[in-house]
């Protein structure tokens, strides 16, 4: 269903389309919700598909990618992170990985969050000493690194641990992640009291941290659940018109974590609809188990189940147990998923209150819907980079967060100024031409309109941000200036505004708190990212921009020439008589160096 503007509002299936569209044409018997959408539709599209699964499966698909206003919506699908055993190479590598599972090996999970993920791998690898160095490190190393030395690898780079042995630890965390950790925990322990009854004390212990480490993870996933291969456990709850959805990830009998999300949906809706459209669209992207537990039943839980079995290889069944330890697990996750909604709205009363707050502070038409704030951050001008942060009724709204990277060339160093003029210029040019009549998301435009925008800097930077404003005749918008007071004190902020005198809060004014925070963490988010693009650029060689150069031979010029500044100084007859590189690459590399020169 599409508006006047071409703007969608609801993406909707029906095994019968004739009936389900007559059906919005009764006046008598429709929800106050749907007779605003039937009200606000200006045109209709159909796609008629070969069988209700290829509906069910087009239309979570649409609607995560359009967002239509009057479709349960789920707005956190970010990709959860997997344990992965790498199978591209002769020595697999144990990491972390997100996204699309297209690298060749063995993925374990998924985990709630990256900090599971890197709790239990920090734990995991003094339990299977594996190399989670990349594979260009791995090619390069010429002694062992850090990791060996604490007893986190075995360092294979440098033959320090033969094959066999290798491949045989690569096994036993295969099996561990596969739930047979009991097998390895015995044999383990059989181990360490061999090594012990043979007098060599430093085995056994070696074998003795390992059991231990294998004890910590127990302690933190295990749950009583061990018949169970795979499940996803999926609760909802309702409160004030909103709806928590805990989805907990059970494998091989071990909790990897949980998390709450809140679909947007209307008031009028159910828990069992929210559910239906909730599971389509989590599952759009990301394998599901074979088993999926559900608080309340679908109605179209047949249809689901096909469906997801289509996208997944292999039979999904969804259920609601009843008894026993499952049934347990389930009431578990209702009332995390009661206490999460219950600490959200909480959270969310006290954010409207400070964002009213903030509109009268600033004497703004109405309360702020949307704030966006801005800082830049360098050092004597290098690694430059600009950084934006949103808040909004549900707090700050990470996945709205922003980089940008200067590019203008003709900046001097240090132009803090005009960092903050590329910067605005670049997201409010974009803004124009992507939402000019300021719909927002709403219409599943991909950006948002800011009611206020708060600026990391005084009168200098109010100034350049406006100057911005000014050039793309931008009116509607809030300026603000935050600035630290004398000797950059917290609490002595002063605000700085157009057409208006600087001024200052009292130092335990609630509302200069959250101002603050909103300013520290655009600050902390600037720096982060100038860290990490500085910290990029220190551990890139020269060698690395040379076409040709792979690990192998990037190891073999430093291990002659000793650093990419002796391949730099080289003559052209040295450098062909490194091992693995040919008269042809040698002039490659020669003329890298010397062309400018």
């Amino acid at each position: 269903m599409i508006d006047e503007n071409d703007q969608i509002l609801y993406v909707g299936k029906a095994k019968n389309l004739k009936n389900r569209v007559s059906s919005y044409t009764k006046a008598n018997g429709q929800s106050t919700r749907i007779m605003r959408m039937v009200s606000l539709t200006h045109a209709m599209e159909f796609v008629s598909t070969h069988t209700e699964v290829e509906a069910l499966l087009l239309e979570a698909n649409l609607i995560k990618k359009l967002k239509p206003r009057y479709n349960i919506i789920l707005r956190d699908d970010k990709s959860f992170p997997y344990i992965l055993i790498t199978g591209d190479h002769k020595w697999p590598q144990i990491t972390k990985h997100r996204g699309k599972r297209n690298r060749k090996g063995e993925y374990f999970g998924p985990f709630a969050s990256a900090g599971a993920v890197n709790e239990t791998l920090a734990t995991f690898q003094r339990l299977f000493p594996l190399r989670s160095c990349s594979d260009s490190d791995f090619e390069t190393r010429t002694r062992p690194c850090l990791q060996y030395q604490i007893k986190r690898c075995s360092a294979p780079c440098v033959d320090r641990i033969s094959y066999a042995d290798y491949q045989a630890v690569v096994q036993e965390a295969r099996e561990f992640l596969s739930g047979k950790s009991h097998v390895i925990q015995q044999a383990l322990a059989e181990k360490m009291q061999a090594a012990s009854d043979e007098l060599d004390f430093e085995l056994a212990a070696i074998y003795r941290d390992r059991l231990k480490a294998m004890a910590h993870i127990q302690s933190k996933q295990t749950i009583n659940l061990s018949d169970t291969i795979e499940v996803d456990v999926i609760a909802a709850h309702q409160e004030g018109g909103q709806t928590c959805v805990q989805v907990f990830f059970i494998r091989s009998g071990q909790n990897l974590g949980n998390r709450a999300h809140y679909p947007s949906h209307n008031k009028d809706m159910t828990s069992d609809e929210v559910l239906a459209a909730f599971i389509g669209q989590f599952y759009d992207s990301r394998p599901a188990p074979r088993q999926i537990w559900v608080s309340h039943m679908p109605e179209e839980a047949t249809l689901l189940e096909e469906a997801l079995s289509i996208n997944a290889g292999h039979k999904i069944q969804i259920s609601t147990p009843r008894r026993g330890d499952r049934r347990e697990m389930l009431d578990h996750a209702i009332m995390n998923a009661k206490g999460a909604l219950q600490r959200k709205m909480a959270e969310n009363a006290s954010q409207l209150k400070h964002l009213k707050a903030v509109g009268e502070l600033f004497e703004m038409p109405k309360m702020p819907e949307r704030i966006e704030a801005y800082d830049n951050s360098h050092i004597s001008g290098t690694h430059q980079v600009g950084a934006m942060i949103v808040a909004n009724r549900d707090g700050l709204d990470k996945k709205s967060y922003r980089k940008f990277n200067i590019k203008n060339l003709e900046l001097a160093p240090g132009d803090d100024y005009g960092m903050m003029r590329e910067v605005l210029t670049r997201r409010f040019t974009r803004l124009q031409k992507e939402d000019p009549n300021r719909i927002g998301e709403a219409s599943g435009s991909r950006e948002q309109w800011p009611d206020l925008v708060l600026i990391d800097g005084g009168a200098g930077q109010l100034s350049a941000a406006e100057e911005v404003f000014d050039n793309l005749q931008i009116s509607n918008v809030t300026l603000i200036g935050i600035a630290k007071g004398p000797d950059r004190n917290a609490g002595r902020e002063r605000f700085f505004m157009r057409n208006k005198a600087p001024f200052s809060l009292p130092e335990k004014d609630p509302t200069l708190y959250f101002l603050q925070r909103l300013r520290d963490e655009v600050h902390h988010f600037a720096i982060t990212t100038h860290r990490a693009k500085r910290s990029k650029a220190i551990g890139k060689s020269p060698l690395d921009e040379i076409e040709g150069i792979g690990g192998k031979r990037k190891k073999a010029l430093l291990n002659r020439f000793g650093s990419a500044k002796g391949v730099a100084d080289a003559a052209l007859a040295d450098l062909e008589n490194v091992e693995g590189i040919s008269k042809r690459l040698a002039k490659v590399i020669f003329d890298h160096f010397h062309e400018e020169r």
